[in-house]
């Protein structure tokens, strides 16, 4: 097992920058997940450990190795692309095979690894059949172990389960989990799916625009984003963002909302509150925490979506929207008035300027 040291890495190409003066380890043994959206540098960045690209400034170490200029071929890395580039002109077991047969591999423990490899990711049945023509489903299973089968260290997987058909992928999702506890490995996996990367990394790291927002947890990412970005990026739906304003009433703190109403705030909400250099606010809290309430703010239903075991309902418009995730018995319609307000110890307040997480650690 292998860390991996990102120190101080900044990448232009021309004078577009692409990664912005990042920061960050992999633990050994880790799965991390580069989370964003397209064209925020996680593809670069997942390059960069790679040796597919050499960073503008910084290092890059593996363990205590600074490996900045060592070539890809050198730093024994597996890797796995979004297009999985088999060689269609052999069979399954050839293409897994491959990598074994080029390292000198002998004939009897290349075999063994082959259908180790082979019945862990269901592909005994086809081994000798040619992979041309096959699934793209089961293309990139054969990706991935090809790249497994050689064991390497440090596994970077390129957002592999993007052409896949999502049953398929929620399969692979619990496959790759296992494939990295079965040989330990210290895995990054790129991707722009917030459920990929929920379900699967032990640490996520959420990129916008070539800087690192946050890294945490998946539950602490989710629970305590770091700003407003992470908030809205992090959830389907994502958290609920309403501007307004901090006041004390009392010695008790409430945010008076834009859209008119306001929400008290209690313990570390309240602490927060009233260590606040400003006044103005975005008070986010989860659809997942939203309950009927009424005290509550007053919103019109606009729109209702009904999926299997849950609602998720809309109500207000613009900056005043809002979003509620409840049960599939909830009565509720369009045109309904409602009073709405967000459960206990379930606000996280941003500064309305910076965008940045007023919640005392």
């Amino acid at each position: 097992m292998t860390s991996i040291h990102l120190a101080n890495i900044v990448k232009k190409f021309g004078d577009f920058t692409a990664i912005q003066t990042m920061n960050l380890e992999v633990r050994d043994g880790e799965f991390l997940a580069l989370l964003g959206p397209s064209g925020c540098g996680k593809s670069t960045t997942m390059n960069i450990i790679a040796g597919m690209e050499t960073p503008t400034h910084g290092t890059v170490k593996f363990g205590e190795r600074d490996i900045t200029h060592v070539p890809m071929q050198k730093r024994g890395v597996g890797f796995v692309f979004q297009n999985y580039a088999i060689f269609t002109h052999m069979s399954v077991y050839e293409n897994l095979a491959y990598g074994l047969r080029m390292n000198g591999t002998p004939k009897a423990e290349l075999d063994r690894k082959v259908q180790e490899i082979a019945e862990f990711l269901e592909l005994t049945a086809i081994l000798h059949r040619p992979s041309a023509g096959l699934s793209v489903n089961i293309l990139q299973r054969l990706a991935i172990g090809r790249s497994a089968i050689l064991e390497p260290s440090i596994f970077l997987l390129d957002e592999p389960l993007s052409n896949v058909d999502a049953a398929f992928r929620a399969v692979m999702r619990q496959e790759l989990k296992q494939l990295q506890r079965k040989f330990k490995q210290t895995m990054v996996y790129v991707t722009h799916d917030q459920l990929e990367a929920m379900t699967m990394a032990d640490r996520i790291a959420v990129m916008d625009h070539g800087v690192l927002q946050q890294v945490g947890t998946p539950i602490d990412v989710y629970n305590n984003p770091r700003n407003l970005f992470v908030a809205q990026f992090l959830g389907s739906p994502g958290m609920n963002l309403l501007p307004g304003a901090l006041a004390d009433r009392g010695g008790d703190m409430f945010v008076d909302l834009e859209l008119g109403g306001s929400i008290a705030l209690k313990g570390s909400d309240a602490q927060a509150g009233r260590a606040a250099k400003s006044r103005d606010v975005v008070c986010g809290f989860r659809p997942e925490a939203v309950q009927f309430d009424d005290a509550g703010v007053s919103l019109s239903v606009t729109f209702v979506e009904r999926i299997g075991a849950r609602t998720i309902v809309h109500m207000g418009k613009g900056a005043a929207s809002v979003k509620a995730v409840f049960d599939n018995k909830v009565a509720v319609n369009v045109g309904d008035q409602t009073r709405i307000a967000p459960q206990d110890n379930a606000i996280r307040l941003f500064a309305a300027q910076s965008g940045e997480s007023l919640q005392v650690a």
